[in-house]
């Protein structure tokens, strides 16, 4: 390789490894170049490149990058795995790649500044993807709303038997039940009060109305003896 290509080599390695989420390193001695296209086609589909480097071009490489630790692990036949984004897929694809292809040896990575070694990669390929977290989290909204579409659904006395049923699943969790409302005491009492005297003044109504009319009736003496006295003089 003229030193130009070396160069050129070294400052794309060295960009991919900067711009990178993580590396991964494997050993593929053994592997057939149909092995070796098949590993890419199905890293490829993890977001993640394999790209076969001299290991004096990676250790340059790493160095420029001003990544420290790797160099023991680039020794031998040495491939890098860059990974666009989550390592977590290429990490699993590697492992899995590995348990019918024993000649793939996962050797360790790069990760958030951390030199990582074999036994931590495979660790890494034992987590959940971020589309498997994202499966999840979404099966998890999906089941929420569907309750609460059902909850809306539901006729009263249902919805009274549901909200319970949740009230007791907050209590049995730990969880404090929401105090009753207070309902606020009717005032009925002054209206109660009021009757009985709208019910006086009725009663003296009539009784005014009976005064008044036994009144003439106390003066018609008064007038006959009037009238007497005038037929006399007469």
């Amino acid at each position: 390789m003229a030193r130009e290509d070396k160069v050129a080599e070294v400052a794309e390695v060295r960009e991919r490894l900067s711009g990178s989420v993580a590396t991964l390193l494997t050993h593929y001695r053994g592997l057939s170049v149909k092995d070796m296209a098949q590993l890419r086609t199905e890293l490829r589909a993890s977001n993640a490149e394999l790209r076969v480097v001299k290991n004096t071009l990676a250790k340059r490489a790493v160095a420029d990058a001003g990544i420290e630790g790797l160099d023991d692990l680039l020794e031998g036949p040495t491939s890098l795995v860059f990974c666009a984004d989550d390592p977590v897929g290429p990490a699993k694809t590697l492992k899995k790649f590995a348990k019918d292809h024993p000649d793939l040896v996962i050797r360790g990575g790069y990760l958030d500044g951390a030199v990582m070694d074999a036994a931590e990669t495979n660790r890494l390929a034992d987590l959940a993807s971020r589309e498997e977290l994202l499966a999840k989290f979404a099966g998890l909204m999906q089941g929420a709303l569907a309750g609460f579409a059902r909850l809306l659904q539901a006729p009263l006395a249902h919805q009274a038997r549901l909200i319970q049923a949740l009230i007791d699943d907050r209590v049995a969790k730990g969880e404090s039940a929401p105090a009753p409302a207070v309902e606020a005491a009717p005032e009925a009492a002054p209206a109660e009060e009021a009757a009985p005297a709208e019910a006086s003044a009725e009663e003296a109504a009539p009784a005014e109305a009976s005064a008044e009319a036994d009144a003439p009736a106390e003066d018609a003496p008064a007038a006959t003896d009037e009238a007497d006295a005038a037929t006399d003089e007469a």
